[in-house]
């Protein structure tokens, strides 16, 4: 009890601290739903100008704006971790601090990422509503609602590892900005978040089927607009993905420790 208790709390106290500022607070709600309208909505109307019933990846205009309209959803939904605070804490000594608290450094940002992960599901839910009304987002049907839903608490959990163990290498590199630009970049492109993979070519888009790519933003995509059977077994690929980046957490966290040294106290 008094564990959970420890958990609530430290969840709590992370939401006051990510809804302090209100303008902040403001912008984080609607700077991605402005941010889509002005380049991806605008982009894709450009590209279908005359002729709303081309063909573009077997889709046409309207289904090419809801793709891209889960698309966003999916990102606010599966994509909030940033290890930058993780890598900072390492960085500037503050670690020391966890190191003598009864919640530890993984369970203490594990909390923060719940929370964030809460505002995030806020978020999502009126952008939803904003985009339904707007004509541009077409609902699913609750059973492939649940299913994407479930995907994407799935995959929120694998980014928010594969963001940890980015900001662990903070035990050996002064910055790692450009680690988690580069996988940033390459996660966006290689997962569908720019273009559907069923533009891509046939050897690319057949080699990343095994891989986590796909799963991050195509999958649960098309989850959200029923083009994914039931049948199908996302999650089979990905949890192995999961269990080998949570086993790399911890090696290479205890490694990290071995040369901690407290330096910026």
């Amino acid at each position: 009890m008094n564990t959970l208790k420890k958990w609530i709390e430290t969840i709590r106290i992370s939401l006051n601290q990510q809804t302090t500022y209100r303008l902040n607070f403001f912008l984080q709600v609607i700077g991605p739903g402005l941010v889509f309208f002005f380049v991806k909505y605008s982009l894709w109307n450009t590209i279908y100008s005359g002729n709303s019933e081309t063909l573009i990846a077997g889709m046409n205009r309207a289904q090419m704006i809801n793709y891209h309209s889960w698309v966003f959803v999916v990102a606010l939904l599966t994509q909030g971790h940033a290890s930058f605070n993780l890598s900072e804490d390492i960085r500037m000594g503050r670690i020391s601090t966890y190191l003598i608290y009864p919640f530890d450094f993984w369970e203490f940002h594990t909390a923060g990422f719940l929370a964030f992960q809460i505002l995030q599901i806020f978020i999502a839910i009126i952008s939803c509503a904003v985009l339904y009304f707007s004509g541009l987002l077409i609902l699913p049907t609750l059973s492939q609602l649940g299913f994407a839903l479930a995907l994407c608490f799935m995959v929120s959990f694998f980014w928010y590892f594969l963001q940890y163990l980015t900001g662990l290498l903070a035990f050996w590199l002064d910055e790692t900005w450009i680690m988690r630009v580069m996988l940033q970049i390459v996660t966006t492109f290689l997962s569908g978040a720019i273009l559907p993979l069923s533009i891509f070519p046939y050897w690319l888009s057949h080699s990343l089927k095994n891989s986590p790519f796909p799963i991050m933003v195509y999958y649960p995509v098309r989850a959200f607009m029923g083009e994914l059977p039931f049948s199908t077994a996302p999650f089979l690929t990905l949890l192995p993905w999961m269990i080998l980046l949570f086993f790399l957490n911890v090696l290479v966290w205890k490694k990290g420790l071995r040369l901690y040294t407290a330096a910026g106290m």
